[in-house]
């Protein structure tokens, strides 16, 4: 067995495309009618189908409840970031830097689902080296074995 794809149940299946195209680039490849698959592998799904399909009433979906989150890399964090400067969105938090280094912000879909997007880990690994941490401090400071810093080296060509 293996995991396909998460689906998102939406509101409106179009302003749900059009947001995910404009703000994390993703693109339509499969379309279903009711149902779509974006590049990455991410389904979305009408309120309404989803509805036939588990024998419920409207009343009874909830939105914005804030227990799942759909999770994105950047490997360029800060072209990112300008990109959503002209974007109008509602915000879980503003950017902020985790224990371990790695930049993430939290906004809402249209609907009320969670993205996190974070700042790739080789992207923060290398960050911490060009600052001039030698490898065992940038391990310890990302909490992750010396062994990922040493192949985050080896992608860009470091001894």
């Amino acid at each position: 067995m293996k995991l396909k794809n998460p689906l998102l149940v939406v509101t409106d299946l179009e302003r749900s495309v059009a947001f995910y195209k404009e703000v994390l680039g993703l693109r339509k490849i499969m379309d279903f009618g009711a149902n779509v698959t974006l590049t990455g592998g991410l389904a979305l799904q009408t309120r309404e189908s989803w509805m036939q399909f588990i024998d419920a009433a409207s009343d009874t979906l909830h939105w914005g409840g804030r227990v799942s989150e759909l999770y994105f890399e950047e490997d360029n964090f800060d072209a990112f970031l300008a990109r959503l400067d002209g974007l109008t969105l509602r915000y879980v938090h503003p950017v902020r830097e985790h224990a371990w280094g790695q930049r993430v912000v939290r906004f809402y879909d249209p609907d009320g689902h969670i993205i996190e997007v974070g700042e790739d880990m080789k992207t923060v690994c290398r960050r911490f080296l060009d600052s001039g941490m030698t490898p065992e401090q940038a391990a310890a400071r990302m909490d992750v074995p010396v062994k990922f810093v040493r192949g985050c080296m080896r992608t860009r060509g470091d001894k």
